[in-house]
């Protein structure tokens, strides 16, 4: 299996072997990470600042990358340490924050599902930037597999997760009138193209910094999350009064924050040994878990759809990665 293809060449059976599983323990935290947010809800709402979430996971990868230097798990380049290639690292940082407060506003101009749904072009712009900026040529059979990727996200999305019930406990009565109707406004679809280009921009981008820059992961990392800590600080700091940053917080809401930050850290190793193509499968692939643990953890149904856009996503990664 190559680089182009998600793997890493050259790898033994051992490596190999623990390579794929830290691709199904991605693939299971991706899932989990919505499932979790709901076990952290108090009456129906998250009780936390979701800047906090997003600061104290930023700031728990760059202690991990801390501490992996310190021990000497990765070895510290020789010489003056390299400064200078820290500042490229400020780019990707800056992508994924505004990303980040790009889902917010998107919202304002469009319903959930719709997002949900259109929300999947960010693989055909990842793929578009892979094959551009990594000068990648992606084969007939591979472009069929991503398109029922999208295809599968798509599914999943329209289908949804039926509740049992008509409405949520405590839900107000505004809720039970009736489901939000599917709406997009003209800047809500022109917003909604950004977020996808700025998606797959920033994927790639990290690849081809990671590779080509001849340091250890865990120094790229710690160059990447100070930029990421120092953004959402400010972001966190200027969003105007509001629980403080520790409040509300409860064992859920910490395992919430463990999880994205050891994921996070797990997609960069992705990023520099293998490429942004499998993150895209890993981040579909989690459709499934996420599903499964909905149902399994908040009593949800699971509708026809799911079963379709399981069936596409396991056609899609035989047609990706299977044998030609």
């Amino acid at each position: 299996m190559s680089v182009e293809d998600g793997g890493v060449p050259g790898l033994g059976r051992p490596r190999q072997a623990r390579w794929t599983l830290m691709l199904l323990l991605s693939t299971a935290m991706y899932g989990a990470h919505a499932p979790l947010l709901a076990l952290c809800h108090v009456d129906g709402r998250v009780p936390f600042r979701p800047s906090s979430a997003v600061l104290l996971t930023e700031l728990t990868k760059l202690l991990l990358c801390a501490f992996s230097l310190l021990v000497g798990r990765q070895a510290w380049p020789r010489g003056a340490p390299p400064w200078r290639q820290a500042a490229p690292f400020a780019l990707p940082a800056l992508l994924y924050g505004a990303n980040n407060n790009l889902v917010i506003y998107l919202q304002r101009y469009m319903d959930p599902s719709t997002y949900q749904v259109l929300s999947n072009l960010k693989i055909g712009s990842t793929a578009l930037f892979y094959c551009l900026c990594l000068r990648r040529r992606l084969s007939a059979r591979q472009g069929l597999a991503l398109l029922l990727l999208m295809a599968a996200g798509a599914c999943y999305a329209a289908g949804g997760l039926q509740d049992p019930g008509s409405t949520l406990p405590g839900s107000p009565p505004a809720a039970k009138a009736g489901p939000m109707p599917l709406h997009i406004t003209p800047l809500g679809l022109l917003l909604l193209i950004l977020y996808c280009l700025i998606s797959g921009l920033s994927s790639v981008y990290t690849e081809l910094l990671m590779k080509r820059q001849r340091l250890p992961l865990a120094l790229q990392n710690l160059f990447l999350y100070t930029f990421g800590v120092l953004l959402n600080l400010g972001l966190h700091a200027g969003g105007g009064p509001g629980p403080g940053l520790l409040e509300g917080f409860s064992g859920w809401a910490a395992l919430v924050v463990l999880s994205q930050a050891l994921n996070g850290l797990l997609m960069s190793a992705v990023m520099k040994h293998g490429s942004s193509i499998t993150r895209l499968f890993v981040v579909s692939c989690s459709l499934v878990v996420n599903a499964v643990l909905s149902a399994a953890l908040l009593r949800l149904q699971l509708p026809a759809a799911f079963f379709l856009a399981t069936l596409l996503i396991g056609l899609a990664v035989h047609l990706y990665y299977g044998s030609r």
